[in-house]
Parts: structure tokens; C-alpha cells; sequence
């Protein structure tokens, strides 16, 4: 039988004129339109404003900022030309308190509806550099033949094409002022239409690109890549398939960027396709702010699960009896290893484990923790916490990049598991965005 085909209906032509409600948490202006919600770019709650329709569907309908007719106080002029075409970010229109504002709102108000959960006391937020401070990126590139030229940076605002942008204000300024260079560099290239992305990984001190190449470079395009590497003082590695085979250019050491916690004395070192923290001055205020949470002292034994290569273990340790880092990435568990030998850190311990499935069975999960760490994926930690009650940690600190999840499983932290939630808050990971990273303090009384 034929399958029927449904043409995509028309959309209105002419502006709407609409005032805004609120924000969705996407960070969307909402509005309605005989009934129907309308999520609209770039617009702020008490706008009045006329927009037009990008998209329409059975239960919503998107659409675009035609013209403004009154603007909200906490609008502000974007910093960066491509706003608005670039997908890279979304809020620059708005002024940082409100930014910081909202996600704070998105917290609370995930918690009251999803998790049953109120939030007796909210956590300062953490804030940082609100330009230049995005160290870790993977960028798109493609050559289009009609512009004679490569691009390089990021997708469209819901668009799967790459932006035509030149420069990134949230990127480090070593990469994100210097997207035409490397467009020009790789114009030059005879693999130009093979290199579809570049992994960014800007450390303290090293700057390493590494680019996906679909078939090897010649002699002449290492030559380019080389000369750019000194003029530009950034470090360029191939990665012909998987991430495991990144690899400097031939010829040339290897060099792994690093990153530092001052305040406990620890430094990182990592591989470019390695999950790291974007904004490193967040990412020492969020380490404190767990350690200081957690009220660690040598007697504890402390459980650091989704621990990746160690970001919270290690600095835990120097504060705790014991701890132990879990981690299903055994890449990143190796790596763990590796930098709590060069911290010499010799109260800590790394295993491999799927926690996304019971591990109720491992030896590790067998031992007795006092105080946990969890920093998930955006899945959450649902399927792990049915072990607190095997564990029955004092503490419970909850990292999280989703405040969604976050909000699931504090309620099954507090409702089922009888944990008392002390404090919530957020912290401004990612400055420009609708992003919201939090983070959770639990107790048991």
C-alpha cells in the first residue's frame, strides 16, 4: 500500500503581533496564539513584539522576532555579529543578572514539578568570565565550493548547515579569533573537503586542535599545517578514525594541555577528545564548593561516581581518608590513574563500571562510603541510587548538567531514600546560553 503524503502546511505570511509571557526553558520567548503556545526566538518575557512563523505544528508553533515594539529592561545588545545565524549561543541578548536569573528560576521550578522537591536554601550562584572563557569545542569545517572558501565553526540556529561566521567572543581568543586563519590554512590544504571537524582542547598552557582527516595528508599539507602551528604557537594532531587515534603530526612529540585546582594543589593533564570542563574558572569555584560541602575530614571514605578522569577525585583526596572513582569510560579511568601518579596521590582508587546497570556485584560497590559524589551525564543517576541504601552515605553532593534529571533523582533521593535536601544552586558553566549546571547538597539526619 502507498504511503500518503502530507504536504507541510503553509505558514502564515504576515506578523503577529503577541506580548511575551515568560521564557521557556530553552530560554524562548512563550507566547499564544489562538491557544496555541508559540515558543519565539530571542524574545523576553513583557515584550510586546511582532513575530513570524518558522514552524508549526499540532501542539506548538515556533517562529522569529519580526519587529519590537516595547523591549524589556534586561535586553541588551549582542557582542558577537553572527548572533542570530550562529547556533553556538543563544542568549546575548540578555543582560547577565537575568541570565543567571532564569536558570536559577529553571532549577526551582524542575524541582517543585518534576522532582516534589522545595529548595530550602539557595546556593550563591558561581560565576565566571562571560566571553572568551570556552577552552574545550569540537567545531564543524567544510569547504563549499561556490564561496570559495572553508568554513569553520559552528552549525546554524536550527539549521544543519555550518554558519558562515569569523570569529567565536565565547572561545578562548588563541581559537576563537583566529576561525579565518585556520579557514585560510586549510584552503590550502589538498584534503580540504576531507577534514569534516577539529576537537578544541585549550589548556593552561598548550593549545591542541585535533583534526578529523578522512585520508592522510601529503607531504605539502604537514608542511602548511606545521608552519601554522609555529605562527599561530597552537599544536595540530590528525585523528584518522576514532578518537583513540589522535596523533601529533609527523615527526612531533606528543603534547597533552593540563589544567590546574590552585587552591588544592592539583594539575590534570589530558588528551584532546577527553571530556574536560569548558570554563575552568567555574570549574575551580565548583570543586571548592563540593569539597567545602561535603565537610571532608581524614576519616572519611568517599565514592566519586561518573568520575571521569578524576576532576573531583583527586582534590577530594587531599582532603579525605579514601576515595574511590568510578567510571564506565575505561580511556578516561586509565587517565585518572595516570594523573593521581603525577599528583602522588596515593589514597585513591579508579574501576571501570557500566553505571547505567547494577553494580551491586562489583567489589568496590561492596566497601562502605560515608559521603558520596555524583557528577552524571544529562541521563541522571537514577539507576545507581537504589545502592544508597546499601551505602547510607551522610553526605550526598549532586553535580549535575541537567536540571531535569537532577531534579528525578533528588526526588527520589529525598521522597523514597529519606535524604533532606539542604541547598541548591546554580553555576554559570556556560555564560551566552540557556544552559543550566547545578549543583545539590542531600543529607541524612
Amino acid at each position: 500500500m502507498a504511503r500518503r503524503r502530507f504536504k507541510k502546511k503553509k505558514l502564515p505570511e504576515q506578523p503577529v503581533t503577541v506580548t511575551i509571557e515568560s521564557l521557556s526553558h530553552d530560554g524562548r520567548g512563550v507566547a499564544h496564539v489562538d491557544g496555541k503556545v508559540v515558543f519565539i526566538d530571542e524574545a523576553l518575557p513583557g515584550e510586546s513584539l511582532e513575530f513570524v512563523y518558522t514552524d508549526s505544528r499540532r501542539d506548538y508553533a515556533e517562529g522569529k522576532v519580526h519587529k519590537l515594539i516595547s523591549t524589556s529592561e534586561h535586553r541588551v545588545d549582542p557582542k558577537c555579529p553572527h548572533f542570530g545565524v550562529c547556533g553556538g549561543c543563544s542568549f546575548q541578548h540578555v543582560d547577565d543578572a537575568m541570565q543567571i536569573q532564569f536558570k536559577q528560576n529553571v532549577l526551582e521550578e524542575q524541582f517543585a514539578r518534576l522532582g516534589k522537591v522545595d529548595i530550602p536554601q539557595i546556593w550563591e550562584p558561581l560565576t565566571g568570565p562571560h566571553w572568551g572563557y570556552r577552552r574545550k569545542a569540537r567545531m564543524g569545517v567544510k569547504y563549499v565550493a561556490k564561496k570559495g572558501r572553508v568554513l569553520v565553526g559552528f552549525r546554524e540556529r536550527r539549521n544543519p548547515f555550518l554558519a558562515e561566521i569569523e570569529s567565536c567572543k565565547v572561545m578562548h581568543p588563541i581559537v576563537g579569533e583566529k576561525l579565518m586563519d585556520l579557514s585560510a590554512m586549510i584552503g590550502k590544504l589538498s584534503i580540504k573537503d576531507k577534514i569534516p571537524q577539529i576537537e578544541v582542547a585549550i589548556g593552561e598552557n598548550d593549545c591542541v586542535l585535533a583534526f578529523r582527516v578522512l585520508e592522510a595528508p601529503t607531504p605539502d599539507d604537514i608542511a602548511i599545517m606545521a608552519e601554522f602551528e609555529r605562527d599561530h604557537d597552537i599544536v595540530i594532531c590528525l585523528q584518522p578514525k576514532g578518537p583513540d587515534t589522535i596523533r601529533p603530526l609527523p615527526g612531533e612529540a606528543e603534547v597533552m594541555p593540563d589544567y590546574a585546582l590552585p587552591e588544592q594543589g592539583i594539575r590534570f593533564k589530558f588528551r584532546p577528545a577527553m571530556f574536560t570542563q569548558v570554563n575552568y574558572a567555574i570549574n575551580r569555584k565548583m570543586v571548592t564548593r563540593a569539597i567545602e560541602a561535603l565537610e571532608l575530614n581524614e576519616t572519611d571514605s568517599v565514592l566519586d561516581l561518573f568520575c571521569g578522569l578524576g576532576n573531583f577525585t583527586l582534590p577530594l583526596a587531599t582532603k579525605a581518608g579514601f576515595v574511590t572513582g568510578v567510571e564506565g569510560d575505561l580511556p578516561l579511568v586509565k587517565h585518572a590513574r595516570e594523573n593521581a601518579r603525577l599528583n602522588q596521590l596515593d589514597n585513591v582508587e579508579f574501576h571501570v563500571a557500566d553505571l547505567s546497570k547494577d553494580v551491586s556485584d562489583y567489589d568496590w560497590a561492596k566497601k562502605g562510603f560515608n559521603k558520596i559524589l555524583l557528577d552524571p551525564s544529562r541521563a541522571g543517576a537514577s539507576e545507581v541510587l537504589p545502592n544508597i541504601n546499601y551505602w547510607q552515605p551522610e553526605r550526598i553532593v549532586y553535580v549535575s548538567c541537567n536540571p531535569s534529571t537532577l531534579a528525578r533523582d533528588a526526588g527520589i533521593l529525598v521522597n523514597e531514600l529519606g535524604y533532606r535536601l539542604v541547598k541548591a544552586g546554580v553555576m554559570d558553566m556556560f555564560p551566552q546560553t540557556a544552559h543550566v549546571e547545578s549543583i545539590a547538597l542531600f543529607v541524612k539526619d
